[in-house]
């Protein structure tokens, strides 16, 4: 996502929007004050709300946490631009999202307890493993967390006519200190009903739309598609078939399949989704909660593609193009169209709102993972006094250091295209946390070196490819804007030509795991396999899954 900060959309009441920010943030906090009193003290309430959701609440809050800004805002401006191209990320996520069902969702949920490192710990070295599933988790919610945090501070800036530096910057410390009170006040328990609220807005608000958008071309789909073709000029029939966003180089097409496979295997191994798991009492309301995620997301997804081509056909590419954040004030653009300045505030309370359930679920994920995997289990090899209340406090101390860092980083990249963060987060995920989640779970000779080889190396590996790619220098400078898409300007050090390692980390991800587990002269413990199969296949004794 990148936001310009130089005006307002056209059309915005700052004022009508931070009314609609207030009402929002004041009733979720509201909520969320209600529900932590039902809250005990412990660990398993703090990390899991003690597993008291239903399967379609957690179904719904799971969409909460999945549907991301980039969901809403960036798929919706990428169809508008530039068509069947665009519509590729809608069906990238929504593929993404049953590979992460089908290989890693319930088996995880059976196996765990809290967090990914209970999993790959649970037949391994309990702690270089930890240790490693930790860095790993830290390393992909910081990125995607920073994304996020920049991201927020940039789109209300936007809507709010914020021009100043100095004004966007409180902007995203109010985000962050907003972040960080919903998961001090209510835990899991109260991130989960922000994310079930945010979900429930999100789809409202998308369906609306939608449905004003095909009652004005009389629910006639290539009528809008025609109209959205005749507004892209020389682009023309090319918006309806592939290349209009990669063109037809091979580099280009690499490309795309390198971005692809990121997302669609990267999701099977993003900590913050995979949590979520653990949020319901049995594997049945597990399977229950995946079916409603199902049906939400993909038509959350099918919602997409009428706006996109809704935004192209009454809004116009150019306009788009020319607004501040470009593709990402598509949808809030078409809200204006449709609605005027009403609809428009209500559209950007919800990307707020989406922002905002995103990054608190990312926090306390990334703190759960420092309390439980390194505080507890390596710092203090599980000898703890009262370990439950000593988690949650570090849990809690955790969480408002993540949330300074957040702040901070969010305020440095402010202004900065930072799409190659998010897609550092999928590729992360994708090349240092699949590949030892599968081998944990299906492969019983895997090992503690096939572990660390696997997590260590693929993390190194992907950041090297990206700090060296052309997404951070070497982009050829825009005519129309002056400036190179590249994150660092005016300098050329990249040598990697991809702008996402996907195809190159993932790969090798997993010949490390591969060769370190059979380099390695460690024996795996085949009786603790067995036991984790069983485990994960059934949900039998899942609520004793801890530490050995």
């Amino acid at each position: 996502m990148t936001l310009a900060q130089s005006a307002s959309i056209d059309g915005s009441n700052p004022y009508l929007n931070i009314g609609i920010f207030a009402v929002f943030v004041v009733i979720t906090l509201a909520i969320v004050i209600r529900v932590s009193k039902r809250a005990s003290s412990g660990a398993k309430d703090f990390y899991t709300a003690g597993g008291g959701f239903t399967g379609p609440q957690n179904g719904i809050a799971i969409s909460g946490d999945y549907l991301s800004a980039a969901s809403f805002l960036g798929i919706a401006g990428a169809i508008a631009l530039y068509g069947y191209d665009g519509f590729l990320y809608s069906i990238g996520f929504l593929v993404a999202w049953l590979v992460a069902l089908l290989l890693v969702a319930e088996l995880l949920r059976n196996t765990g307890k809290y967090t990914m490192g209970d999993v790959l710990a649970f037949r391994m070295k309990q702690r270089p493993v930890r240790a490693a599933a930790a860095t790993s988790t830290l390393a992909v919610s910081f990125f995607y967390l920073l994304a996020q945090m920049a991201g927020a501070g940039g789109l209300v800036a936007l809507l709010l006519d914020i021009k100043s530096k100095t004004g966007q910057s409180i902007v995203i410390a109010i985000v962050g200190a907003l972040m960080i009170a919903y998961v001090l006040i209510g835990g899991m328990r109260g991130t989960t009903w922000v994310q079930i609220i945010k979900a429930v807005l999100l789809i409202i608000g998308a369906g609306v739309m939608t449905l004003w958008v095909l009652t004005l071309f009389g629910f006639n789909l290539s009528a809008l598609m025609g109209d959205a073709v005749t507004q892209v000029g020389s682009l023309g029939e090319k918006l309806l078939s592939p290349g209009a966003q990669y063109g037809k180089s091979g580099t280009t097409r690499l490309d795309f399949i390198s971005l692809g496979l990121a997302l669609v295997l990267g999701t099977a191994g993003l900590p913050h989704i995979l949590m979520r798991f653990y949020t319901v009492p049995t594997a049945k309301e597990a399977r229950r909660s995946v079916t409603w995620a199902i049906w939400l997301i993909g038509v959350f997804y099918l919602f997409t593609l009428v706006l996109g081509f809704g935004a192209g056909a009454l809004v116009g590419p150019d306009v788009i193009k020319k607004a501040p954040g470009a593709a990402n004030s598509a949808a809030p653009l078409l809200a204006y169209e449709l609605g005027g300045t009403v609809l428009l505030g209500l559209i950007a309370a919800v990307a707020f709102a989406t922002i905002l359930a995103v990054v608190a679920g990312l926090t306390i994920t990334a703190s759960a993972s420092f309390a439980h995997d390194i505080y507890i289990n390596v710092i203090k090899h599980g000898q703890v006094q009262d370990e439950q209340r000593t988690e949650v406090r570090i849990a809690r101390r955790t969480a408002v250091v993540i949330g300074i860092v957040a702040i901070l980083g969010g305020i440095l990249a402010n202004g900065q295209n930072i799409a190659f963060l998010v897609a550092l987060a999928f590729a992360v995920a994708a090349s240092a946390n699949l590949p030892t989640i599968l081998y944990s779970l299906f492969w019983k000779r895997f090992n503690t070196q096939g572990a660390l080889w696997s997590i260590y190396g693929g993390l190194t590996i992907t950041l090297v490819l990206i700090v060296f790619s052309p997404v951070v220098s070497g982009k050829p400078v825009d005519p129309v804007t002056g400036r190179s898409a590249s994150m660092i300007q005016g300098v050329d050090f990249h040598w990697f030509p991809l702008d996402n390692p996907g195809l190159v980390s993932i790969p090798l991800s997993f010949l490390l795991g591969y060769l370190g587990t059979v380099l390695s002269k460690e024996k795996a413990d085949l009786k603790r396999a067995a036991e984790m199969e069983v485990r994960s296949l059934t949900g039998a004794g899942a609520e004793k899954a801890v530490a050995h």
